[in-house]
């Protein structure tokens, strides 16, 4: 996928500025994304256990949105996490790699301000394979996020993936 995937990917979901965190951020395509979508006034926690990643994922950040600023946290989304109280959540491709969703999700969700914006990026599928050990269809995070204390969840984007067929994303609300 190309940046402007990633970019339309999320546009629906998150609105501009405000304090977000991106949890699982790899080498940052997503996190560059919204950086693209909240613009210098935005605020970005980016969550990675893998210190090179973050640090290939800050070199181009540095290069492409050196106005946007964000906070790389070496930390593994799972266990507690020392954040603010966030305006939006991302989760690009980091929850397919857990079998247990639901805990994890109202844990992590509890960073939302009330009415806060959680964005998933998934396969649409409910069967993996090695790379995607865990993924979940649409249908199956609506049901999931619903459980997991979140309300309103839509799907606002959608790609062809050689890779599980699809690739959505969907945005729910922290429930008030």
């Amino acid at each position: 996928m190309r940046h402007s995937d990633h970019v339309a990917l999320l546009r629906d979901g998150v609105t501009s500025g405000g304090v977000w965190a991106d949890l699982g951020s790899g080498e940052g395509a997503f996190t560059l994304a919204l950086a693209d979508l909240l613009g210098p006034d935005g605020r970005i926690r980016s969550v990675e256990r893998d210190g090179g990643a973050l640090a290939t994922q800050r070199q181009a950040m540095t290069e492409r949105f050196p106005l946007v600023t964000v906070e790389y946290v070496h930390a593994d989304f799972t266990k507690p996490l020392y954040l603010p109280p966030l305006d939006g959540i991302v989760m690009a491709n980091s929850l397919h790699f857990y079998r247990e969703k639901e805990a994890l999700v109202r844990r992590v969700a509890t960073h939302l301000k009330e009415d806060g914006r959680f964005v998933l990026v998934e396969y649409d599928a409910d069967r993996g394979n090695p790379w995607v050990p865990h993924p979940l269809s649409y249908a199956t995070w609506e049901a999931l996020s619903l459980r997991a204390g979140l309300a309103g969840t839509r799907q606002i984007g959608r790609v062809p993936s050689r890779f599980l067929g699809a690739i959505y994303s969907a945005l729910s609300v922290r429930a008030s």
